[in-house]
């Protein structure tokens, strides 16, 4: 992938300089060597670089104002910006600045080679991206929508889905998600192979290693059988590992060589197995935060993260809302038996002006909510309104860790007590109340409900 690849190097010191043509001649690579951020820019012209090596402590111009510049300019080259041990603040700021990625002093080749092939796939499928001018209508694959935000990410799926390259698809909760991870393995030549979709937040830490690698029977208490992990099953197929973030980091250390090698070893078996398998991965934290708390390793993160996917959240793509909703309203209608067939134009004006913190997946809910409770072909503003009206009274009670109430009856008696139940009952009720507020995510529930994970496994489990 490297091969005959033109790359610039940027840097002053000529031992580091010396070092990493080295490492570099021995990839293949064709090396251009200058020594400050004043040379850089004749130099780009000159040779037109693959890709830019940039140290960022440089005499004169450092190499912020080198990217600054590029960014100006509308450099097409990807930048990997070189910064000292314990500069992770610099790279953060290179990387806002337009670098694509950052390699902190000392690297290994390894590690070098794995972040320069990774930028230049990028780079290759994003020219790919570029020449794709003609917009998708009418939605592509299962996603609905036109928009201009949904058309790039239609076009990324189109590029990508071709190549065996790691997919890391970021976004907010609701967003599409694992229906853009379905997309890719369905426009794949991988297609016919199985799709697997693991949730690494709602699996058990203990429980998640036996998920993906399996185990032997007798290797643990409760391995009453040999049984098959995600690695296995999903062999000629798609791995999708949704909030890899939650995953245990050393958990993390053993799907990293997994995913290096492809070669794993069940839980208490010694017989190394081999898989092919392609990887997408989703997050909906800020992967930046997550590697910089310890939540996500760093060298992972570069070996999955080499096509990245951002999906919008619903405010930014408000064109959509209405295709969006009468795609639901027909499905979901079929699915209650009702016969809701059309919204009042206001109602849609109502849909388009909310906010929507809850992105898709919220719009679904409330238009079910609507569905379920009232009938008729037609779906008024008022409907809406109410529907809305529960959703935010939701929110507000969840802001402050509580859960909102059933709405009561216009019958209801004014002042009336509720009656008193077992604290038990209403400990469980809540916990799960939280779990389902969080589309099955434990930790997530344990965070909104203040308490440990563990807290929530162990009620569970009584």
């Amino acid at each position: 992938m490297l091969e005959n690849k033109v790359i610039l190097l940027v840097e002053d010191d000529d031992r580091l300089a010396r070092l990493y043509r080295g490492q570099l001649e021995g990839f293949g690579v064709t090396v251009h060597r200058v020594s400050d951020g004043e040379s850089a820019k004749p130099a780009l012209a000159d040779i037109n670089p693959d890709l830019i090596m940039l140290d960022i402590q440089l005499p004169g111009i450092d190499g912020f104002e080198v990217l600054r510049r590029l960014q100006s300019e509308g450099g097409s080259a990807p930048v990997i910006a070189i910064t000292a041990h314990g500069s992770i603040n610099w790279a953060v700021e290179a990387m806002r600045l337009g670098a694509y990625d950052f390699l902190v002093k000392p690297f290994t080749a390894e590690r070098l080679a794995v972040t320069l092939q990774n930028a230049i796939e990028r780079a290759e499928l994003a020219t790919i991206v570029k020449t794709v001018t003609e917009p998708i209508k009418g939605g592509y694959s299962d996603f609905v929508g036109d928009s201009a935000p949904m058309q790039a990410v239609y076009r990324t799926i189109a590029a990508a889905s071709v190549s065996k390259a790691s997919i890391f698809i970021t976004g907010e909760s609701g967003t599409g998600k694992e229906l853009c991870a379905q997309a890719v393995h369905r426009e794949s030549p991988r297609r016919s192979g199985p799709f697997l979709a693991l949730n690494c937040g709602a699996i058990p830490r203990e429980l998640m290693e036996s998920e993906i690698f399996g185990h032997k029977k007798g290797s643990f208490t409760g391995a009453s059988q040999d049984r098959q992990g995600a690695a296995e099953l999903a062999d000629g197929g798609t791995l999708f590992l949704d909030e890899i973030g939650e995953m245990d980091p050393d958990l993390q250390t053993k799907l990293l060589r997994f995913v290096q090698t492809g070669s794993y070893t069940r839980i208490g078996e010694m017989k190394e197995r081999s898989s092919d398998i392609r990887y997408v991965c989703a997050t909906n934290r800020d992967p930046a935060e997550a590697i910089r708390t310890g939540a996500l390793r760093e060298d992972l993160f570069y070996r999955l993260n080499v096509i990245p996917i951002r999906m919008p959240a619903l405010r930014a793509r408000t064109e959509d809302i209405a295709q969006l909703a009468s795609a639901m309203l027909g499905r979901i209608a079929e699915e209650e038996g009702k016969t809701f067939d059309q919204f009042e134009p206001d109602a849609i004006s109502r849909l388009e002006a909310y906010e929507w913190p809850g992105n898709v997946r919220e719009l679904e809910n409330v238009i079910r909510n609507v569905v379920v409770l009232n009938s008729g072909p037609t779906i008024s503003a008022s409907m809406i309104d109410m529907a809305l009206v529960g959703v935010q009274r939701l929110s507000t009670d969840g802001m402050s860790g509580g859960f909102a109430a059933p709405p009561t009856s216009g019958a209801a008696i004014q002042g009336a007590a509720a009656p008193i139940r077992p604290l038990s009952q209403v400990v469980e009720e809540t916990i799960q109340a939280a779990i389902d507020a969080h589309d099955g995510s434990i930790p997530k529930a344990a965070a909104a409900l203040q308490v440990a994970p563990s807290t929530i496994y162990r009620k569970l489990g009584k």
